[in-house]
């Protein structure tokens, strides 16, 4: 009779954490925020919400600006956002149906 713990030897667990359902729910969360409010703002330093966000802003869900020290924003493409630094505040807004390009056909 073989026990049940040699059966199981093929399986490899991969080191370091593993996804969770937290990350879609974080996702969720911010999207619902935004959409309700219009707007939200992420401090400079919160590094979490800014990598939910950019990822969100590659699939057309949101909009990011920077806002610079003068309150003036800049808008970010989603190379940028992916790779911004903490100095500065982001503004998340909807995207805009007229921002987008025309459709080639």
């Amino acid at each position: 009779m073989r026990s049940q713990s040699a059966a199981a030897t093929n399986v490899v667990r991969f080191p370091g954490p593993r996804a969770t359902q937290s990350d879609n729910r974080d996702q969720k969360g911010l999207l619902d925020t935004v959409y309700t409010n219009g707007s939200f703002v992420i401090a400079a330093d919160d590094r979490e919400t800014k990598m939910i966000a950019s990822r969100l802003q590659i699939f057309g869900f949101l909009n990011i600006a920077e806002v610079r020290m003068d309150g003036s924003v800049r808008s970010l493409r989603p190379s940028e956002a992916a790779t911004a630094s903490l100095t500065r505040p982001w503004r998340l807004s909807r995207p805009s149906f007229d921002e987008l390009p025309p459709i080639a056909g």
